[in-house]
């Protein structure tokens, strides 16, 4: 089966000087894909580069990033508007910052579906409304009807969630979406994330420092340092059997509780 998502010796740039080194993957259909590593590593920066957001400065400069036979950091802004949310969605690390402070959140979520969806308003609400309730957001009408800034950081998270997986993306890239979220809600975004994957075979792409999440729910490990690839494969492989140092280091540094 062809992948999704591949990565082929990818390098990325901010203005000259290389940050995200030769990186290769390659993401199938329903896949989920962990990539971990530490702070500063280049994690986020490598989702970006797929969704074309490396800001000012920032380039793919070498390799190439392969999404349904067209090469994504060659593709016109016209056409991969089109890809973006559609096809390829990301929930980022701060939801909430993404969304506009002065319109309301309904509107928001009915522009971006209408914008790729032939869809109504009220079929938009009705969606919304049973994916709230999936993710624990209680009083649904009255969160179509806000603005972000009445909402805490964690509802607004949880709409920033619900917005990239209502448009049910072929490819869902997830840079950190459960930090903001209290255990019972980052359970139950797991298990909406595992079923948009088992309903839509949607591929999951999913940046995390926790490797408690990783060890739930992925099927791949990408492991990354200052950069650079240190480990790619299988997650049983890369977490119970590791092969580089690097990688045995970061397991052992993930906190573990005991019992008194």
């Amino acid at each position: 089966m062809e992948p999704l998502l591949t990565y082929q010796s990818v390098e990325v740039s901010f203005h000259g000087r290389a940050v995200l080194h030769d990186v290769s993957f390659a993401l199938h259909a329903g896949e989920i894909l962990g990539v971990v590593g530490e702070s500063g590593s280049g994690k986020s920066t490598l989702i970006k580069a797929a969704m074309g957001i490396l800001g000012s400065g920032g380039l793919v400069t070498k390799g190439d990033i392969w999404f349904r036979g067209k090469n994504l950091p060659d593709l016109p802004e016209r056409e991969f508007r089109r890809l973006r949310g559609a096809e390829i969605g990301m929930i980022f690390q701060d939801a909430g910052a993404s969304l506009c402070p002065v319109r309301r959140i309904g509107d928001q979520i009915y522009e971006s579906m209408a914008a790729h969806l032939a869809i109504t308003r009220e079929q938009a609400r009705e969606r919304a409304m049973a994916l709230f309730e999936k993710l624990r957001l209680k009083k649904g009408e009255r969160i179509w009807d806000s603005y972000p800034f009445m909402l805490s950081g964690g509802m607004n998270q949880r709409v920033g969630i619900a917005m990239a997986m209502l448009m049910e993306p072929s490819v869902l890239l997830a840079d950190e979406p459960t930090s903001a979220l209290d255990v019972l809600v980052q359970r139950q975004v797991l298990e909406e994330m595992l079923q948009l994957r088992g309903q839509f075979g949607t591929a999951i792409l999913l940046v995390t420092h926790d490797i408690g999440v990783v060890r739930a729910v992925a099927d791949t490990v990408l492991v990354l340092k200052e950069g650079r690839v240190m480990e790619y494969g299988a997650a049983e492989q890369v977490l119970y059997r590791p092969e580089n140092a690097y990688t045995r280091q970061l397991l052992a540094a993930a906190p573990r509780l005991r019992r008194g």
